[in-house]
């Protein structure tokens, strides 16, 4: 009976292993897909953007342009690395930066905004944890290159 038991265990948690990969991926390009979309309201409303970086929001220690355009960039080449799997830790550790400086900096954010960039930089403190796989890029180079 016991061994049944552990049998069925180790079946069950083989089959959870298998799904790990895809749950990454599916949480790598939703994570990305929501920095990303970020990025492209700034670009295409980039008058308001710099509006909104001047007065609104309170960026610690370097300007209101800089930090723009730095915000822009990230949200725009850092979850496409994410996406891809290219530099993934990278990446990563990169946009939850920026998410815990838009969160720090924004004055008037909500408690749900709150939980939500929380939520955002949790799972990305797990992806970073986790590494980027099987379906990647880095993989592939590891694989490739012999790391």
């Amino acid at each position: 009976m016991l061994s049944t038991i552990v049998k069925m265990r180790i079946g069950l948690y083989s089959w959870v292993e298998r799904l790990t990969p895809i749950l990454d991926i599916a949480l790598r390009i939703w994570i990305a897909r929501v920095f990303f979309l970020s990025g492209l309201t700034k670009i295409q409303t980039w008058e308001t953007t710099l509006l909104l970086f001047e007065y609104e929001y309170a960026v610690p220690v370097i300007s209101s342009q800089l930090a723009a355009y730095m915000a822009t960039a990230g949200e725009l080449i850092l979850p496409a690395l994410i996406a891809l799997g290219l530099f993934t830790r990278f990446g990563l550790a990169g946009l939850f930066v920026l998410n815990l400086v838009a969160a720090i900096s924004y004055p008037d954010i909500s408690p749900a905004g709150i939980q939500q960039h929380i939520m955002w930089g949790l799972l990305m403190v797990v992806l970073l944890i986790h590494g980027p796989k099987l379906f990647s890029v880095d993989r592939w180079l590891d694989k490739k290159f012999g790391n």
